[in-house]
């Protein structure tokens, strides 16, 4: 049974909803953590409606937080914990985006996913695995989980832009084109990549940009 996700939004500047943007944020924070970049992108993407979930799990690590799945080397959880949580929070997004949808009358590339670190693991595992090909992915700072069973698992593919700062010390950066190789080994066609430099583990102006540019495209603008 999936868990209903608490999820602030922010309504298009045109007041006509016609594409979405969903927010999927890092371990140890929120939603609103990611919903305030409404701001910067919405002007240029007038119609689109940005929806951000909190992740369905309380961190640990963060105890206003929430996480998608636990990390062992973080919080001493089980590799088979993590990976019990991270399948169950997969049908949890796949069920608010099937809700989302329906309640906006969206078709699947109207919606695009935009991910940040442990929010990028999920978007990266959840898009390709959807029955139809969303509009696109972001992912910030991330890497692809168990990249070895995508070939098998694939289902519909979707363009994806990888985003990932030179001086992350958190989820490093060679993760980026780990992450590109095993999507276009899977049969992904449009991969691209942007690298931050002198970035963390964050999203500087020009991978916001650069993000941007992919998301007028893939959504119509």
């Amino acid at each position: 049974m999936t868990r209903v996700l608490n999820a602030g939004r922010v309504e298009p500047v045109s007041g006509e909803i016609r594409s979405a943007v969903v927010f999927l944020h890092g371990y140890g924070a929120n939603g609103a953590d990611l919903l305030g970049l409404a701001d910067p992108l919405g002007e240029h993407l007038p119609d689109t409606l940005f929806v951000a979930p909190d992740a369905p799990e309380s961190c640990a690590g963060a105890p206003f937080g929430f996480q998608w799945f636990p990390i062992p080397w973080l919080d001493g959880s089980s590799e088979d914990a993590a990976e019990r949580g991270m399948q169950a929070a997969a049908a949890d997004i796949n069920a608010f985006l099937d809700a989302l949808m329906v309640d906006e009358d969206l078709l699947p590339e109207q919606v695009a996913l935009v991910g940040f670190s442990q929010g990028t693991m999920m978007s990266l595992h959840v898009a390709p695995r959807r029955e139809d090909p969303i509009a696109g992915v972001v992912g910030f700072s991330g890497r692809l989980l168990s990249p070895e069973a995508l070939k098998d698992d694939v289902v519909s593919r979707m363009p994806i832009l990888l985003v990932h700062g030179d001086q992350d010390d958190v989820v490093p950066v060679q993760s980026l084109p780990e992450a590109a190789e095993a999507l276009q080994q899977a049969g992904f066609k449009e991969v691209f990549a942007h690298i931050e430099k002198g970035t963390a583990h964050g999203i500087a102006p020009d991978g916001l940009g650069v993000a941007l540019a992919f998301l007028r495209d893939k959504l119509g603008f």
